[in-house]
């Protein structure tokens, strides 16, 4: 039987950086992994850190690369209308956000984790919680054939929204809020440099564009679809036909296309599990929610949900005081909240929900107003950037 402080499960960005923060203040962890380090690597995600991210990848140790390589944004652009408006959101808030993959990210962590000798195990199977109501919680798994039982303090959930650990909640103990968008998006990663320089998110009478990056020459672009599009049925050359009819002209213009690297449809989703704390089992990032890529919330949240439980975990190994663990579900979800708001009012802003020309004018009122209005482009800018911590 082996014994540690905190069991996380979920060795990605989260769990990873939790694991980092924790074992730098003392604090013993094990982290268990269903898939392998290389599917875990292979994940295409955001890339859009605030700013609260990078400090604590900075406070973690592994923003080396980032520093290097991730590119500083001052502010992104909404078009609409076939014009362009750019929100300033360092002049407006004195804060940026930087570009840099998730999956580097990702790499930085696990390398750095394991350097140091951070215990780290994949290919797991069967994880099962007990006691996560007693005075210590067990985690049971299978690797390679045998079973193996961890004795902890606590649990940290840290394993996506289809992960065991919310699963171990008993449903009378929590209670989910759900929207189901009627749209996905249709994304790819190509070799090219981006079409600009800052962010752009598009509004179309054809549906939603967003025209992103993940270095000087690497591109990932999205274009709104349906539920019930397939990846086959789009090629590359139809996806650019699509995405140069959905942004201003000034943009297609210097579109640079190329093969994908990568082409995928994600589906969108605002999901919310209150409390995130059950017992010795703490939620964390998609665990416990789940918003719409719009506007680069999903690893941002998960990483001030780090932040949170990372330092009250530390306050109660330090000084014994377990008042900020009975707080981490309440102050994680303040934020929370305000993130799926903002996450929800882009989406409904930026998306075709129909054919109603209705709603299609009220949506570019709406951002006519923004991009007249000081005050309403601050509102914007501060939610972007990311809400400070409650």
């Amino acid at each position: 039987m082996n014994k540690t402080q905190v069991v996380i499960i979920g060795a990605g960005p989260s769990g990873l950086l939790l694991a980092r923060l924790l074992e730098r203040a003392d604090v013993s962890t094990i982290v268990l992994e269903l898939h392998t380090r290389a599917h875990v690597e292979a994940r295409i995600r955001a890339g859009v850190l605030e700013q609260g991210t990078v400090d604590l990848l900075h406070e973690a140790g592994v923003d080396t690369r980032l520093l290097r390589d991730g590119l500083r944004q001052e502010g992104f652009g909404l078009a609409f209308d076939g014009r362009m408006h750019r929100i300033d959101v360092e002049a407006l808030t004195g804060k940026s956000v930087t570009v840099y993959g998730q999956t580097e990210v990702q790499k930085d962590l696990a390398d750095a984790h394991l350097a140091s000798g951070g215990v780290v195990h994949y290919s797991v199977e069967q994880v099962e919680f007990a006691d996560l109501e007693g005075a210590k919680a067990r985690v049971t798994f299978l690797q390679n054939g045998s079973r193996h039982e961890i004795t902890c303090d606590f649990v940290a959930g840290c394993d996506g929204f289809h992960g065991v650990s919310r699963q171990a909640i008993p449903i009378d103990k929590c209670l989910y809020h759900e929207r189901v968008y009627p749209f996905g998006w249709l994304g790819i990663l190509v070799d090219r440099p981006p079409v600009a320089d800052e962010l752009v998110y598009a509004n179309h009478a054809r549906g939603f564009a967003l025209c992103s990056m993940r270095s000087r020459t690497r591109s990932r672009y999205y274009i709104q679809c349906t539920p019930e599009d397939k990846v086959e049925q789009w090629s590359d050359d139809r996806f650019w036909g699509e995405l140069r009819a959905r942004i201003p002209q000034e943009l297609a213009e210097r579109l640079i296309t190329g093969a994908s690297v990568e082409k995928s449809i994600a589906p969108l989703r605002s999901f919310v599990c209150e409390p995130m704390r059950f017992g010795r089992l703490f939620l964390v990032g998609d665990a416990a929610h789940i918003v719409p890529p719009t506007g680069a919330k999903g690893l941002n949240l998960a990483a001030s949900d780090v932040g949170i439980l990372q330092r009250a975990l530390i306050r109660y190994y330090k000084t014994n005081d377990a008042d900020s663990l009975g707080a981490y579900s309440d102050a994680a979800l303040s934020r929370v909240w305000k993130a799926t708001r903002f996450s929800w009012w882009l989406t409904s802003l930026m998306h075709k929900f129909s054919d109603d020309s209705f709603a299609h004018r009220l949506q570019l009122a709406e951002l006519d107003y923004i991009s007249r209005s000081p005050a309403a482009s601050k509102v914007v800018a501060e939610n972007y950037v990311g809400l400070d911590l409650a």
